[in-house]
């Protein structure tokens, strides 16, 4: 079990290590990075000196300076580099979207020379767009080369109108690691919970992907985030015993 650092944003720009060393003391022995290659020097040393690892990372790599970022996930021990965001707009036609997945098996021919892996995370607009009859995330998926893997985010997957275990089930041994996030589905990321909280059939998902890495994220949140994210683990911890 993981937790995107994005979920604490403001707290870890003004004290990374406090930030690391709160989540350790909830519970917690991975976290997943983001904006990996700006962040890499407070996390070689917070990751080292609080016992952490970060078996994923997030980082854009289209239109990115793609050493730089797998020399930084090489640097901290990251062993997933995943892109966390390509705009609404390229999930609209079956060529954008194949032109997307030419960018990161591109990059993925990369990797390897660091000794890391590709992968992509989806929002909400990669489900609800549709290339035929199929979800443009899906048709993205058949096009990627075979060692690229998914990190499939379930709540805003159910936002964009799937039913999220059943997508990981069809998706299969693609999906490396799922964004455990729960709350009403608004896509502006209000009223996100804890796990088990909200809309999100969190228990059904976590089945359906047993072997997938768990990160807990929020977007959002109007209480107290520490308190959040410890629920959420504390609901994974229960779940999966």
């Amino acid at each position: 079990m993981s937790v995107q650092l994005y979920s604490v944003r403001d707290e870890f720009a003004e004290n990374p290590g406090a930030v690391l060393r709160r989540l350790v003391e909830i519970g917690f022995t991975h976290v997943e990075p983001y904006g990996l290659a700006e962040n890499a020097h407070a996390l070689r040393t917070g990751l080292r000196d609080n016992g952490l690892t970060a078996p994923t990372a997030h980082a854009r790599l289209i239109d990115a300076d793609q050493h730089a970022v797998f020399a930084a996930a090489a640097d901290c021990g990251v062993r997933v580099v995943i892109d966390p965001f390509v705009p609404a707009e390229k999930w609209q036609t079956e060529a954008d979207v194949v032109a997307t997945a030419e960018a990161l098996n591109a990059a993925a021919a990369i990797a390897p020379e660091y000794g890391v892996t590709v992968g992509y995370h989806n929002h909400w607009w990669e489900l609800q767009s549709r290339i035929g009859d199929r979800t443009a995330f899906e048709v993205f998926a058949d096009r990627l080369d075979p060692e690229l893997v998914l990190e499939v985010d379930t709540y805003w997957a159910t936002a964009g109108g799937e039913d999220a275990a059943a997508l990981l089930r069809r998706l299969g041994d693609r999906v490396h690691a799922v964004h455990v996030k729960d709350g009403g589905l608004a896509v502006d990321a209000s009223g996100q919970v804890p796990a088990g909280q909200g809309s999100v059939p969190v228990a059904d998902v976590l089945a359906a992907a047993p072997k997938a890495l768990r990160v807990i994220e929020f977007d959002r949140y109007d209480g107290d985030i520490f308190d959040g994210v410890a629920a959420s683990l504390a609901y994974l911890k229960e779940h999966e015993a």
